[in-house]
Formats: C-alpha cells, sequence, structure tokens
C-alpha cells in the first residue's frame, strides 16, 4: 500500500484551528495544541450560552415587569394571571419593553387586567 503524506490536509487544518483561535491571548493563538484545546472549550461555551442567554433574558425580563407591577399595585404572578383571565397575549419581552419605554401604556395594561380580575 502506498505512502498517504497528510501535509496538505493538516496544515489545512491547523489553520483552521489557528484562525478560530485568533484573538485569544499568548500562546493561545499561537502555538497548535494550547489553541486547538483554547478553541474546543470556547466553542462548548459558546454552544451552552446560546441555551443560557435565552433563560437570562427571561429572567431579566420578567424581573422588570414585576417591578413596574409593583409600582402599580400589583405583583408579578398576579398580573400574568389576570392577564391570562382577562385574554390579554403580550409576551415577557413585549411586557418589559412597554415596562421600560412607555410606563403609562404598561399601567394601562395592569388596569385592563385588573378590572377583568374583580
Amino acid at each position: 500500500m502506498a505512502r498517504v503524506k497528510r501535509g496538505n490536509v493538516a496544515r489545512k487544518r491547523r489553520k483552521k484551528v489557528l484562525k478560530l483561535a485568533k484573538g485569544f491571548r499568548g500562546s493561545h493563538s499561537k502555538l497548535f495544541r494550547t489553541a486547538n484545546q483554547q478553541v474546543m472549550k470556547a466553542l462548548r461555551s459558546a454552544y451552552r450560552d446560546r441555551r443560557r442567554r435565552k433563560r437570562d433574558f427571561r429572567r431579566l425580563w420578567i424581573a422588570r415587569v414585576n417591578a413596574a407591577a409593583r409600582q402599580n399595585g400589583m405583583s408579578y404572578s398576579r398580573l400574568i394571571g389576570s392577564m391570562k383571565q382577562a385574554d390579554i397575549q403580550i409576551n415577557r419581552k413585549m411586557l418589559a419593553q412597554m415596562a421600560v419605554l412607555d410606563p403609562a401604556g404598561f399601567s394601562k395594561v395592569v388596569e385592563l387586567a385588573s378590572q377583568a380580575k374583580g
């Protein structure tokens, strides 16, 4: 069987890894072995954090809506419950945006939700 020389393939693979490692500190962007480890770690973190970002933003929106709801004399859970009863279908992201940018509109939503409840 003929001997297989991997020169071209190996160089391409190493160049690809080093390109991904651009901007890493010290030898993490220069030496192939350490760069390869750091790239694998970075890709794992990126994969995990794409999912975590969705959770983090939802938590932020809930915190904002809760703060704004309490300013209007209602807790977050009561607001969401009464919005469901009143069939007001505004998601948490939009509620948080309203709480920050349009407090008057948010208080109108709280008012409508509380009317349907009681």
